[in-house]
């Protein structure tokens, strides 16, 4: 059964910082890349940033000086730490590999955890 566990969402101000945890025990940090995704209401989900089995990252445009993706290959977890928020940055964050795991067939996801910003 894969698992993926997402937490450290809630409510903050804009301006204000959090740090996403995610424990993968199913994705191999020496063979994938790992994403953060996001998904706003009413929107589709997109890759926020990600992180390659080389260390290297990438962001998507609006994030880019504001989140840093890490992980720690010992412990199979990764992180998203967010610095400046802002609106539109409110969604649910979701961890994944890239591309996202198939279980069964079908794209699977964890919960996610849910960032809300207030302005």
């Amino acid at each position: 059964q894969a698992q993926l566990v997402e937490s450290g969402g809630g409510l903050v101000q804009a301006g204000g910082s959090l740090r996403l945890s995610c424990a993968a025990p199913e994705i191999s940090f020496r063979f994938n890349a790992i994403g953060w995704y996001r998904q706003a209401p009413g929107k589709q989900r997109e890759m926020a940033a990600v992180i390659r089995a080389d260390g290297s990252t990438n962001y998507v445009h609006s994030v880019k000086g504001r989140f840093t993706i890490s992980g720690d290959n010992a412990k199979n977890m990764v992180y998203l730490q967010i610095y400046d928020l802002k609106p539109e940055d409110a969604a649910t964050y979701y961890c994944n590999a890239d591309p996202p795991l198939r279980v069964n067939g079908r794209t699977y996801w964890g919960q996610g955890t849910k960032v809300t910003v207030s302005s």
